[in-house]
Order: structure tokens, then C-alpha cells, then sequence
């Protein structure tokens, strides 16, 4: 055997790898009125003042309703065995409880059926943000009732397209919705009430321990995971201040939501940081068997990774560059007096460092500290200022080493034991980056908003070929 031979047979991954790539339905499907949809709480949030950069909004997004048999053939140009992608609560139930609109459901059913006759593996997300804002009226996240719904609907699109789909995660990323939703008011509902947002985060993870368990009623079979945004965190010095500040990010962040669905339980020290915040949560949490529901074993457990958090709690510390692109407060609760440093290395074009071997070091935590369960990146991309030439190509070498460099941390991980399956880029396309609009593009395919065209980036034809190699070529890291 050859030198090169033996380096690409060590940077091959598992067979049986998912190789894919992400989007969401807000971000994408445009449509917002459309056969019954009903309206959620970003198509509220975007019309509020100064919420959204240049005030817009995804009522066209890249019209993806429209084009999703473009779009699907376009996957299989590029070689993808899988496509993660979530589904409208509105569309499917536009007030969030009672009669289901199969319009609604029918455009899933299609989406399915194309994804399948192209080979593509469909894989399902049920809650990407996007409460019908009836729900969010009645309360939202913060209301225990909203996750008894979430468990309704679950079980009406589980029921719909179960037959089909195989492979399903529940909530995604409920830091972001319970924090940036109802503490800093970043994210709809734009609400800053952090002791409801405290709340909100113990009923997204009910949520999703109730719509396993519909899910799980119907049909056997179905492989059903959560979904969770984690970072590396480091202390910017060795002090007991910023020492504290990494214990107390890494509790709100990553430990919060794995202790409750790995272990059953909440962190602690983490409630104690929360203080009154956590009162409500603790005092519910006495009368219920909700952590018996949150931590049900999982088939597989997603993780979304992006960047790692350096932080300091010493007074007067410096903000992060990465701040929020609107006027905001903070989604730390009961750590609000943490700052976040730049610790000189590259960033993107969301000011997020770039720290590819802190995806390495979560997976490796994950797969060491928890019971063990499968593990898939389902979240892993970058934004960054594409130019476009005249024929729309993007050459973005800057988003092709993201990716790789990620993925060699995906391969030496897996080398350590981590059991990773699978690994999603995000995102297919350009879409609309939430509160940032249009500005920031992640996108392996460039979508020319103003015409709808799609052409694949450098990143993207590279992307292709590294999935029909199976793997990457060079030397192990």
C-alpha cells in the first residue's frame, strides 16, 4: 500500500456515515400565507421595529416551498445522502391545537417523496423556532400547556410521514429559543422576562420528552433524538473570577440541557447561579415527574457546534465582537455580569472564532461523561463576506477549511471513541440569517435573492467530492 493510500484509508469515516447538510423551515420555505399556514412568532417579531437588520423578513425567504424539486435535484448533484430539515408548526397546525391542515402536511408529504426518489435520506426536525403565534398568546414556551401541544403536534406529523421518514430530532437547540426568546429578546418572541425564559427552557426539554413518547406510541422504528447547541468554554485566565465565569457559561449553556436529558436532573450549581430565576422551575419540578419524561433514552443526540466561548468575570471585561446585531439584553441569566473575549483567532463573518478542535473536545465530553448514546453533528457551518463573480460562483475558500477543518475534528474524534454518525453542514443555502436578515450567508449554495438562482460555491463542489471519496484526503491531525 502506497503512502497517500494509507492517509486516505485513516481519513475515511465509518460506513454507514451520514453525510448532509441542514436548513430550517422559517429560513427557507417563504410562502407565509399560503395554504393555510398560520402565522408564527417571527412572522410577528420581523415586523417589529428595529428587531430585524434593514427590517426584513422570510415571507419569500428563497421560496423554497416553491422550488424544493429544484432544490432536492440540487442535493443529489452534490452528492447528499441525507438532508436534515424542520417543519412549520403553523403550516401543519396554524393555531397550534386542533384539526391538522393537510395542505399543510401535503407539502412535507412531496418534500418527503422527492427527497426519497433521489436517494436522499430525509431527516426530520419538528420545532426550529417557529411557535404559531396563537400558542405564544396563550402564554408560549413559558406556559407549561405550549409542551403538552408540541407533544399533539409531534404526533400528527410523526403520523403523517412516519411510514417514510426514519430518522427524527425534536426540538432544536432550546437554549437559543428559551434565552434569546425570552431573556434577551433577540429571538421572537422578543419577550426579556428571565425568569420566564428559565421556564421556557424546562418546557421545551418537556416538549421534547412528550413528543418521543407520542412519537414512540404510534410507530416503531423511528430513531428520535434531541437537539442541543454546545460550545467549548475556556477561561480567558487562570483567575477564580474567570474560572468561575467558564463554570457558570458552560452550566447555562451546555450542562443545563445535558444533565436533564442524559442524567435527569438539573445542574446544581447551576440553579443556584439562576437563584430567582429558578425559583418557579424548582418549585414545579417538586410536584411532577417531568425529569422522568425529559430524560427517556434517546435513539441518538444531535449537536449543533459553532464556536468556542472564552469568558471572564472580572469587572469592566471586554464584550465579545459576536454581540447581538439588535438592541438587546442579556440571554445569561444570573450571570449577566460575564463577558466574553476574543482569544486572536480567526472569525467569521458572525465574529464567532473559529476553534475547530472545541468541536473535538464536546464530542469527546459527551461520549466520557454521559451514558453512551450516538452522536450526530447536525449543525456546522460558517457565514462569511462571499463575493460573487459574474456567472454567480462564490469562491470561499475560507468556508471550505471551516468545513474541513471541522470534519478532521469529527475523524479524530471518532479515532478517540466518540460514536459519531453522521454530519450536516449548515446550510444548504443562503436563507435568512434570523435577526441578521439577509446580511450573513452560510450557505453552500449562493441564492442571488432578487432572481432566486442557486449556484454552488467552491465550498460546496468541494463538500461533494469529499462525500464521494468517503472521506478526506492528507495526513490524520
Amino acid at each position: 500500500m502506497t503512502t497517500q493510500q494509507t492517509q486516505d484509508q485513516q481519513l475515511r469515516f465509518p460506513e454507514g456515515f451520514a453525510w448532509g447538510a441542514a436548513t430550517s423551515a422559517y429560513q427557507i420555505e417563504g410562502a407565509v400565507s399560503e395554504d393555510g399556514r398560520g402565522r408564527s412568532i417571527w412572522d410577528t417579531f420581523a415586523r417589529l421595529p428595529g428587531r430585524v437588520v434593514n427590517g426584513e423578513n422570510a415571507d419569500v425567504a428563497v421560496d423554497h416551498y416553491h422550488r424544493y424539486r429544484d432544490d432536492v435535484r440540487l442535493m443529489a448533484r452534490l452528492g447528499l445522502g441525507a438532508y436534515r430539515f424542520s417543519v412549520s408548526w403553523p403550516r401543519v397546525q396554524p393555531d397550534g391545537v386542533g384539526a391538522v391542515n393537510q395542505r399543510g402536511l401535503d407539502f412535507y408529504r412531496r418534500l418527503v417523496d422527492e427527497l426519497l426518489g433521489q436517494g436522499i435520506d430525509p431527516w426530520v426536525t419538528l420545532y426550529h423556532w417557529d411557535l404559531p403565534q396563537a400558542l405564544e398568546d396563550a402564554g408560549g414556551w413559558p406556559a407549561r400547556d405550549t409542551a403538552l401541544r408540541f407533544a399533539d403536534y409531534a404526533a400528527a406529523v410523526h403520523d403523517a410521514l412516519g411510514d417514510r421518514v426514519r430518522n427524527w430530532s425534536t426540538v432544536n437547540e432550546p437554549w437559543c429559543a428559551a434565552f434569546l426568546g425570552y431573556a434577551s429578546g433577540e429571538h421572537a418572541p422578543g419577550r426579556r422576562e428571565p425568569a420566564r425564559a428559565v421556564l421556557a427552557a424546562h418546557h421545551l426539554l418537556l416538549g421534547h420528552g412528550l413528543a418521543m413518547a407520542a412519537m414512540r406510541a404510534q410507530r416503531a422504528g423511528s430513531r428520535i433524538g434531541g437537539c442541543v447547541n454546545l460550545y467549548a468554554v475556556s477561561p480567558l485566565t487562570r483567575s477564580a473570577a474567570d474560572l468561575d465565569a467558564a463554570r457558570r457559561i458552560d452550566g447555562l449553556q451546555n450542562r443545563l440541557f445535558l444533565d436533564a436529558l442524559l442524567r435527569g436532573e438539573y445542574p446544581a450549581d447551576v440553579l443556584a447561579d439562576l437563584g430567582e430565576a429558578a425559583e418557579g422551575l424548582a418549585e414545579g419540578l417538586a410536584e411532577t415527574g417531568d425529569m422522568g419524561v425529559i430524560s427517556a433514552p434517546m435513539d441518538m443526540l444531535l449537536i449543533n457546534y459553532y464556536s468556542r466561548f472564552t469568558v471572564s468575570g472580572a469587572p469592566g471585561g471586554a464584550v465579545s465582537a459576536a454581540a447581538a446585531p439588535t438592541d438587546t439584553g442579556s440571554p445569561w441569566v444570573g450571570s449577566e455580569h460575564v463577558s466574553f473575549a476574543g482569544s486572536g483567532r480567526p472569525v467569521t463573518g458572525m465574529g464567532w472564532e473559529i476553534d475547530h478542535d472545541g468541536l473535538r473536545e464536546v464530542l469527546l465530553r459527551v461520549a466520557g461523561d454521559y451514558p453512551r448514546i450516538p452522536l450526530v453533528v447536525s449543525e456546522n457551518g460558517a457565514a462569511f463576506d462571499d463575493v460573487a463573480d459574474a456567472g454567480g460562483f462564490v469562491r470561499d475558500p475560507e468556508r471550505r477549511d471551516y468545513i474541513e477543518a471541522h470534519l478532521r475534528a469529527c475523524h479524530a474524534a471518532i479515532g478517540q471513541g466518540a460514536p459519531l454518525v453522521g454530519y450536516f453542514a449548515w446550510s444548504l443555502l443562503d436563507n435568512f440569517e434570523w435577526a441578521w436578515g439577509y446580511g450573513k450567508r452560510f450557505g453552500l449554495v449562493r441564492v442571488d435573492y432578487p432572481t432566486q438562482r442557486r449556484v454552488p460555491k467552491e465550498s460546496a463542489l468541494w463538500y461533494a467530492e469529499t462525500i464521494r471519496r468517503g472521506g478526506l484526503t492528507g495526513p490524520a491531525q
